[in-house]
Formats: structure tokens, sequence, C-alpha cells
């Protein structure tokens, strides 16, 4: 299983509107005979391209797998059928599958007569897809909060204009975490006082897929700005509640969204209770005056965090964190 997970997350598994997934078949005497992973909307699963690779030796044998086989016909037809059909005789799999119209692959598997076991490494294999996780049982897209910010908790200095706050291995941090998701959601404020990319740039590294660059608010972006340009696509919504953005991100296949977007965004999505997730850079240094992360807003509720990481990225702390909702009186 653990192989298998690692197939999972192999670096051309994109992140998106379908699960990664990886397979191992091991036959009787245990020997891996076949791999397999999913490589994105459209191509085969980890299931299939697992059994391809084993041919007549899948045969008796045993498929172990990331995730439940699914048992719909999208793009391609069921796993579970293809698992049949190749005469596997046991399969184990980690994380059941939380949709719909894919989950109950193992009842399906067992009604045929394969012997099914389920749950082996679950947690690990929910940790491997978090994000497209949370959107299936929840219907909207996770959100992670990435903030930058100095000791006082401050995200630009006095002129609020940019301000390099954290160091470049922070900087180069955030660019990891862009290209684990699929939308980066700023707002128009942001956009014509830093001129951001809004891309993933990791020098020396295999390219990235480029998240789907969201611009939300009903000013005007002059041309010239850099998310014009053709570096990743763009969508500009002329939107201020929270719930219709990520509505209208889940129908485009987005999963995880970045809310990289400034103080006031940040804390609209806040009071919308929409943050799901924090990554917090706080860098060794005191600003004195400036816009802090999250101005009050009247009726927000407190925000618990959490926090499941901490630890050192060059000179600057780095905070993960998952987000508890509390009413505001408490």
């Amino acid at each position: 299983m653990s192989e298998a997970l690692a197939l999972a997350q192999s670096a051309d598994a994109p992140f998106g509107v379908n699960p990664r997934v990886g397979c191992v078949l091991v036959d009787a005497e245990g020997i891996v005979v076949g791999r397999g992973y999913h490589r994105g909307a459209g191509t085969d699963h980890a299931e299939v391209v697992a059994l391809a690779d084993a041919g007549d030796r899948a045969r008796g044998a045993t498929a172990v797998v990331s995730l439940e086989p699914c048992r719909h016909t999208g793009r391609t037809g069921p796993c579970t059928t293809a698992l049949v059909e190749a005469g596997v005789a046991r399969v184990v799999f980690a994380q059941s599958d939380p949709t719909r119209e894919a989950g109950g692959g193992a009842d399906v598997l067992r009604a045929a007569g394969v012997e099914v076991i389920a749950g082996v490494e679950s947690e690990a294999a929910e940790a491997v897809n978090e994000g497209w996780t949370f959107a299936a049982r929840r219907g909207r897209p996770m959100v992670t909060w990435k903030a930058a910010v100095s000791l006082d908790g401050r995200v630009a200095g006095p002129d609020g204009g940019p301000t390099a706050i954290t160091g470049p291995q922070a900087r180069a941090s955030v660019h990891e975490l862009r290209s684990r998701v699929g939308a980066i959601i700023v707002g128009t404020g942001t956009v014509l006082v830093d001129d951001p990319a809004l891309t993933v740039r990791r020098p020396g590294r295999e390219p990235a897929p480029a998240p789907l660059r969201v611009v939300v608010g009903s000013r005007s972006i002059p041309a010239g700005f850099r998310v014009h340009d053709q570096t990743a696509p763009t969508l500009f919504l002329d939107e201020r509640v929270p719930e219709v953005v990520l509505a209208t991100l889940f129908t485009l296949g987005v999963r995880h969204a970045l809310l990289e977007g400034g103080p006031t965004l940040a804390a609209a999505f806040v009071a919308a209770g929409v943050v799901d997730r924090v990554e917090w850079y706080v860098a060794p240094v005191l600003l004195g005056a400036g816009p802090v992360a999250m101005p009050r807003v009247d009726g927000q509720r407190l925000l618990g965090v959490d926090v499941v990481e901490v630890g050192m990225v060059g000179e600057d702390v780095h905070i993960v964190g998952r987000v508890n909702y509390q009413d505001s009186e408490h």
C-alpha cells in the first residue's frame, strides 16, 4: 500500500477533478507483477494501467489500490469490471470512495466473488487527496488561506504597497503550495497594488500545471497587468459572495483553491465560513504600522485553528492548520 500511495503522488499525477490513485498488483508468491497510477481526467485509471502492466499475470493476483475501485462509467469504464474480467482474486484498498457516482465498488466486487479488504492506510490515502475528498463530501472546493505576515500580524508596510516580508525559502514554499491547487483567488485590489503573476515558478524542477487565476471584484484591470498574460488561464469574476465564487469554481473542476487575496477578501471568506485550512508564513520582523492580515468584520465568527504542523522555512515560521469556526459570543 505504501508503494500504491507513492505511485498516486507521482510528479505527473495532477491535482484536479479526479483523485490521485495508485495501484500495485501482487501475485500469489508475493511478487509485484503490475503497477499503475492515474494521470488525470480522460486517461486510464490506476487499476487499468496496472492490469495492462501485469497482463496474464493479473489472474489470481491481489490488487492493492489507494482508493476504492470505481463502479461507474465516465470517460472510461468501471474499474470493478476490469478487475473481475482480469481474474483478480483479492482487492485491498485504503480509502472508500465518497462520491455517489463511483462509490460502492467494494460491494460490486464482493458480489462477483472477489475478496475485499478495506481501510488499509486510509488516513494516509485521504491525505493524498485531501482537497478532492473534501470537495466530494461538501460539494465545494476546499479553501486554503495563505498569508505572509510580520510578527505584529501585518501584511504590508505603512503605505500598504508591495512589501517583501518573508525570505526566498518561504516564497519557494508558496510555489510548491500553488503547484498542489486548482485555483488561486485574489481580489482586484491585490492585483492593482501588487501586479502579481500568480503562477508556479520552480527553477530546476519539472513544470507544474498552471492553476486557474481567479480575480474577484468589480474593478477593471488595465491591459499590461500580468493576470492578462498567457502564462496561466485567468477567470475574472464580478462577484463578491464567496459561496458563489466557490460554486463557480466547483463547476469548473476546481477541488482545492488557494486564497491569496488581501485582508478584505480574506475577511469576507472567513465571515462566510468557507476558509478550511491556513498556511501562514510568519517573518521575524516588526512593521509597526500597515494593514493587518484580517480586519474585524461585523458578525464575524471567531476562528479557531487546529495546528497540524509548525516548522522553519529559512528564517520564517511556517504554520499549517485546519480551521474550526466558533460562535462570536464564545
